[in-house]
């Protein structure tokens, strides 16, 4: 154990201090979703947080798009970055902006059209679907802002500059909160909104965090080698084009497996409110640790893009190896405390005993995959940094929809197993996901390897 420290210790030390501040900044996105589901849950009663369920599963799969499409200038940006290249990296970010702010209006008609037309279809509960429909247009419009303030986080990241944008996720969720319990429970006089005050709260944070991580990036002494190539006219359609190859399949990847946790949410709903509520609470705890591991996913994917960029495969490869260790302890410990405070959790969010009971079962599942998520988000990060997107995509679209969800059905609805048999579905194709990333990372990285002994052998 002593001589794998000694090993990797330097990757550690480099991984973790480029990861941090990427963690909590990438946790940020979930807490949002968190302090939303606490405050409706505590204010607005289990109607209400079943709406938040159903709304929230559905904008997760527009929101992770948007996330994944703006993914795509990080890792080119590393690269050139990594080469001395400062100028592209502005020119990057020009397109990134570009991409990412049409990207926010189109899914935000998206799912504006989808609220208006088939949310009535999913056979959910009229009471539900009430006051899910204009939550779920207050988020649609919060994706903007929010897809505007990743343009300039993914840029700083890029970089290595991540802990600015940290402090303003830290920031954004205080006010996030503040506003959210004024506007829902209403205080200083303010009429109590419900479930729209926190619609509300969450479009105001995103546009606050959009302005002030821009102003940021501009006015930052550290940038102006890069901001050089910042100009509208550097808008293009080859430097557009190279974003979204690595941004289209990294919002794919990511569509695959939220999209099939969504779906579960809306089986799950078929069978109950309360089982949707419960769904809720348990989803949104493994969601943030989810996030945490994709926030070292982030890292990994820089510090993989900058030892690519300067064909250091050896590096590469401890430095992928050592984020692999990171996340299986971290998430060992995540699966400890869902195992230990399955009981206790649930109360966090709402005090309904029926939604605590099943919400307390699910924790013991959400803890059995907790190392496969970790695995699995942390292959992705590290395959994206190496430029390697499209079989991954299609591994993830394997695991969840070919294996993960059409089981979970199965299980649950058809054998009677009811939330638990779906949610053993969604854990069978997390570990399909993880085993045939890392199976790909060890066949890509050899083969670059060989190809570079090649080179140097034929020098």
């Amino acid at each position: 154990m002593l001589s794998i420290y000694t090993k990797y210790r330097s990757h550690y030390r480099d991984n973790l201090k480029l990861a941090i501040p990427v963690v909590i900044s990438q946790l940020g996105h979930t807490l949002v979703q968190t302090s939303d589901t606490i405050i409706v849950g505590h204010f607005a009663g289990t109607v209400s947080l079943a709406a938040v369920s159903l709304a929230t599963s559905i904008f997760i799969v527009p929101l992770i798009i948007g996330i994944g499409i703006s993914y795509g200038s990080t890792p080119l940006i590393a690269q050139h970055n990594g080469r001395k290249e400062f100028s592209e990296c502005g020119q990057l970010l020009s397109n990134s902006l570009f991409i990412n702010v049409l990207s926010g209006i189109v899914l935000f008609g998206l799912v504006a059209l989808g609220s208006i037309y088939f949310l009535d279809q999913l056979h959910q509960s009229p009471q539900v679907i009430k006051q899910a429909k204009p939550f779920l247009m207050l988020l649609a419009l919060s994706v903007i802002p929010m897809l505007i303030f990743n343009t300039f986080k993914q840029f700083a990241e890029g970089l290595g500059f991540t802990k600015q944008a940290m402090m303003i996720s830290i920031w954004g969720n205080i006010l996030n909160i503040c506003l959210g319990v004024t506007f829902v429970k209403g205080l200083f006089g303010i009429h109590p909104m419900g479930i729209m005050g926190a619609g509300y709260s969450t479009l105001i944070d995103r546009c606050v965090m959009a302005l002030v991580m821009g102003i940021y990036v501009f006015r930052s002494k550290h940038f102006k080698v890069y901001l050089k190539g910042f100009a509208l006219k550097n808008i293009d359609r080859l430097r557009s084009l190279k974003i979204l190859k690595i941004g289209a399949p990294v919002a794919l990847q990511y569509v695959f497996e939220i999209s099939a946790f969504s779906a579960a949410a809306v089986i799950i709903g078929t069978i109950g409110l309360v089982q949707l509520a419960a769904h809720q609470i348990a989803i949104n705890m493994a969601s943030m640790t989810y996030m945490m591991s994709s926030g070292l996913s982030a890292a990994a994917a820089i510090k993989s893009g900058n030892y690519f960029g300067v064909k250091d495969h050896k590096n590469l490869k401890l430095s992928a190896n050592a984020s692999y260790h990171i996340v299986l302890i971290f998430m060992s410990i995540t699966a400890l405390i869902f195992t230990f405070g399955n009981h206790v959790l649930p109360w966090i969010y709402t005090s309904d005993k029926n939604v605590i009971l099943i919400a307390s079962q699910l924790l013991i599942l959400a803890a059995i995959f907790q190392l496969f998520d970790g695995a699995q988000v942390i292959g992705l990060g590290i395959l994206r940094g190496m430029g390697d997107v499209n079989i991954p995509t299609a591994i993830t679209f394997l695991a969840y929809w070919i294996v993960g969800l059409p089981i979970g059905y199965f299980w649950g609805i058809h054998l009677n197993w009811g939330i638990t048999g779906v949610w053993y579905g969604l854990v069978l194709g997390l570990m399909v996901s993880a085993v045939l990333l890392y199976v790909r990372f060890r066949i890509i990285s050899k083969h670059h390897r060989d190809k570079q002994i090649i080179i140097i052998t034929q020098d």
